[in-house]
């Protein structure tokens, strides 16, 4: 879109000029409609599985504005030459599924015959116009919360490859058909300063785009990152994704690293990530208050860094 007019409105709360998970738009002081759309190739074999992962994928952006998503329409590309039709029922039927867990009704959709297999949705949700989250606000003595372990980007090049353990693709599973709900619930009944959800940039780019909306430095204790373990592995055995190496490319002259990071870990911070988990920042004032709240509802969160005050904007990564 870039050089290309955009049509302007006093109502648009997030858009094109200031890019952000989901797009944010004002129908009345209290009542903002958000709105995002995504899809993709399959990355697991079974199509149910696949159809949930992409419906938690595409759900997480309304969840990381603090939105509640309400309705959403399937996006189909299907070889008809290729796969018999039930494959697609599967996979609608288990995007469905989270759907339903999300309390989200599916509308409509669209679909077109291709010689490539593609599923996702277009997701609105609602919000107040005054409780959005978006990449900006980050705080020097903020700290940083992440709600899933990384590594599934690298899982899934290995589980091409079949060397993925069973293990490590459960696990794997397991984070990316984890919705976002109850994270998101519980930092807006707290109050964060800014929030993204760490997808196809890695934990490094969608990290820095925070830090340079909020004109500080991202600092991260790697020792404290969580990890899927066999992903480590996989790593050491150069099953990296493409998407990884681009990442690490763009992003690492953004990087200082204060500490020694093995070139394994290295990959686990740029590994690009499908529906992964909330990294936000909160005042430090709230950290007990707010990780209590995550152990009381029994959802994961890891404290991973801090916001720091640094002449320029970036990312520190620290023992």
């Amino acid at each position: 879109m870039c050089g290309l007019p955009l049509v302007k409105s006093p109502n648009l709360i997030v858009g094109l000029e200031n890019p952000d998970d989901a797009g944010v738009y004002k129908l009345t002081d209290d009542i903002a409609i958000v709105q995002t759309v995504d899809f993709f190739t399959p990355i697991v074999d079974d199509p149910f599985t696949f159809g949930q992962i992409a419906a938690a994928n595409s759900l997480s952006d309304i969840y990381a504005m603090g939105g509640k998503p309400v309705t959403a329409m399937n996006i189909v590309a299907f070889p008809l030459d290729k796969f018999d039709i039930s494959v697609l029922k599967e996979i609608l039927r288990g995007g469905l599924e989270k759907l339903k867990e999300a309390d989200v009704v599916l509308v409509g959709g669209h679909s077109i015959e291709d010689q490539e297999l593609k599923y996702g949705l277009s997701v609105t949700g609602i919000i107040h116009p005054q409780k959005v989250l978006t990449k900006q606000g980050a705080q020097a003595g903020d700290v940083l919360i992440l709600t899933k372990p990384l590594g599934t980007g690298i899982i899934a090049t290995a589980l091409k490859g079949d060397i993925a353990s069973a293990a490590a693709v459960q696990k794997m599973v397991s984070g990316m058909t984890t919705l976002n709900r109850k994270a998101a619930e519980i930092i807006q009944s707290v109050g964060v300063h800014a929030c993204t959800d760490i997808t196809g940039f890695g934990l490094v780019g969608h990290a820095y785009e925070m830090a340079k909306a909020g004109g500080c430095a991202f600092c991260f204790e790697h020792s404290q990152v969580p990890v899927i373990p066999e992903a480590l592995e996989y790593a050491a055995m150069g099953l990296v994704p493409g998407g990884c190496h681009a990442n690490r490319k763009f992003y690492e002259p953004f990087v200082e690293y204060r500490a020694a990071v093995s070139d394994k870990l290295r990959d686990i911070l740029y590994d690009p990530q499908t529906s992964g988990g909330l990294l936000f920042a909160v005042a430090g004032t709230k950290r007990d208050m707010l990780l209590k709240k995550f152990e009381k509802e029994h959802v994961a969160a890891f404290e991973v860094g801090r916001v720091e005050k640094e002449p320029g904007c970036g990312i520190i990564i620290d023992a």
